[in-house]
């Protein structure tokens, strides 16, 4: 099992969602609001004045078999519209409850 942490532009949200269900995921928790600044490139997503927009996060935990191909859909989606900006990342889960 593994968790995947994806942060994403929230214009992002309804297709990361899809991606989640189209592989027979269920569960995750999603964080509305979200600041930060991508270390490779784009705008900066601070919800200020300056930077209006805002960035959202879900966390999924995933069975090994079906990291792979989500983590493809994830990047096909960030190179469809990359100036927006989305990160996917996957750590190993020791145990759950």
């Amino acid at each position: 099992m593994k968790a995947i942490m994806i942060a994403f532009d929230q214009s992002f949200y309804e297709e990361i969602v899809d991606a989640i269900e189209h592989r027979g995921l269920r569960g995750y928790t999603y964080f509305e609001q979200v600041q930060g600044r991508g270390s490779k490139n784009g705008e900066p997503h601070f919800g200020s004045h300056a930077w209006p927009s805002m960035n959202s996060a879900i966390i999924t935990m995933v069975p090994d078999d079906k990291v792979a191909p989500l983590m493809q859909d994830l990047k096909e989606l960030d190179e469809y519209r990359p100036q927006l900006g989305l990160r996917a990342f996957s750590w190993n889960i020791e145990s759950t409850i």
